[in-house]
């Protein structure tokens, strides 16, 4: 079981914190152990460098090494001063009261730095699929991991559209996973589509990262932060999986806001942590179950200018789709990776796609600096976002509009959902 302190009607004090944190921590020992700890990168919201400098000042100094690699997935890598900025350190405070702790970004574009540790068999991935799937995945991840005696999972739980709901294990596939996992999961979780998904604590794709996780043989630890609004209401110490429940049991009560009706518009603003459309998407997945039939979802980010800065000549080929177009011309999607094809899906969102023709069930349009031209390429609509004023969409819920501060985060679902949003199993 974890150790941990959670509230959902107030924040825990700095006190709280550091003393559930050095009561979790104290169930192992830590002297002369090198340690690596998996943190987030800037997309992921919460007093993160608070827990990191805490975790660090109860066994930072006792431990051989403590070292902290940025769980990227495939997002850019970060510069020091982002990493240092990411950890809510100064280079002074680095260079003197942290100076044992070392900094290091995931590179997943460089096949020489993985290994592999298992397998999945097709028969695994068959039945953890519900017969969704079948095919053979190697299990590989970041090397540099199995050279320490501890990977020590730091990071906060959310609603999430692929597994749904982060954290836990999570930060090593696919934050330091290799490719073909990455694909295969993401693309099963596309199968089954964000509004079933998102939100829902126990899905295949967390057996998924949970199966794979047990793969590594090295000893696993995470302190799962629950954070709201940028505040700390939970944190959770003890193997990824207990802590992980726990932290989603809270965020389950925190970060879910259910609404009696649809919405024939909403305006989803971006918050600037989110610098292009594949982390921005989150402001579609978060609120595609509250967008009423053939309604309008308008990601507002007058700050993004980029489709992805990864994946975005992919995206240009490709475009945006919903998963049964994808699925009724598989033969020419195929070669493409899946973890991008999954991303294309969870921006339309659901739909159809009937005698050639496309039919998403909702119209997502840009507000962005990404200009005109590129949104038709990529099959999304646009709108000038110099044209849109938020103060029109707000106060106007009675006539069907909603306007979301700082989306990508809390998950709108209906409170009597339709059967395209429930999972069943």
């Amino acid at each position: 079981m974890a150790v941990g302190l959670g509230y959902e009607d107030k924040v825990l004090t700095e006190d709280e914190a550091r003393e559930t944190i050095a009561r979790g921590l104290a169930q192992e020992k830590w002297d002369g152990k090198k340690v690596v700890a998996l943190i987030p990168d800037h997309t992921r919201s919460g007093p993160i460098g608070m827990v990191i400098k805490m975790v660090y000042d109860t066994i930072g100094e006792q431990c051989g090494l403590f070292d902290c690699l940025v769980a990227l997935g495939t997002h850019p890598p970060l510069s020091e001063d982002k990493i240092l900025e990411r950890c809510e350190l100064t280079r002074e405070e680095w260079q003197t009261n942290y100076k044992k702790m070392r900094l290091f970004n995931h590179h997943w574009e460089k096949p020489d730095t993985f290994a592999e540790v298992g397998k999945f068999t097709e028969d695994m991935i068959e039945e953890i699929s519900e017969g969704r799937m079948r095919e053979e995945v190697p299990v590989t991840l970041n090397k540099m991991v199995l050279d320490y005696d501890v990977i020590l999972i730091i990071g906060p739980t959310f609603p999430h559209e692929v597994v749904g709901f982060s954290g836990g294990n999570k930060y090593i596939f696919p934050g330091i996973s290799g490719k073909e996992l990455i694909d295969s999961f993401h693309w099963l979780g596309a199968v089954i589509t964000n509004p079933k998904i998102n939100g829902t604590k126990y899905t295949p794709v967390r057996k998924v990262v949970d199966t794979a996780a047990a793969m590594v043989p090295v000893q696993r630890l995470c302190v799962s932060i629950v954070a709201h609004f940028g505040k700390l209401n939970g944190v959770y110490i003890g193997a990824p999986e207990d802590a992980w429940a726990d932290a989603s049991d809270l965020s389950d009560k925190l970060h879910i806001v259910y609404k009696d009706k649809p919405y024939k518009q909403i305006l989803s603003m971006s918050p600037e942590m989110y610098d292009d459309i594949w982390t921005g998407g989150k402001c579609m997945y978060k609120l595609e179950p509250v967008v009423a039939d053939g309604g309008e979802l308008i990601i507002y980010a007058p700050h993004i200018d980029e489709i992805s800065y990864t994946h975005g000549k992919i995206i240009d080929e490709i475009g945006y789709h919903t998963i049964e177009y994808f699925l009724a011309q598989w033969d020419k999607f195929k070669g493409y990776p899946r973890g991008v094809t999954a991303h294309s899906t969870h921006v339309k969102g659901i739909g159809a796609y009937e005698n050639g023709v496309e039919k998403p069930r909702v119209n997502v349009t840009l507000a962005t600096r990404i200009p005109k031209e590129r949104c038709d390429r990529v099959n999304l609509g646009y709108r000038d976002p110099d044209s849109i004023n938020p103060d029109d969409f707000e106060n106007r819920e009675d006539e069907g509009v909603l306007c979301v501060h700082k989306a990508g985060e809390m998950l709108h679902r209906l409170t009597d959902p339709p059967a395209w949003a429930r999972f069943d199993g």
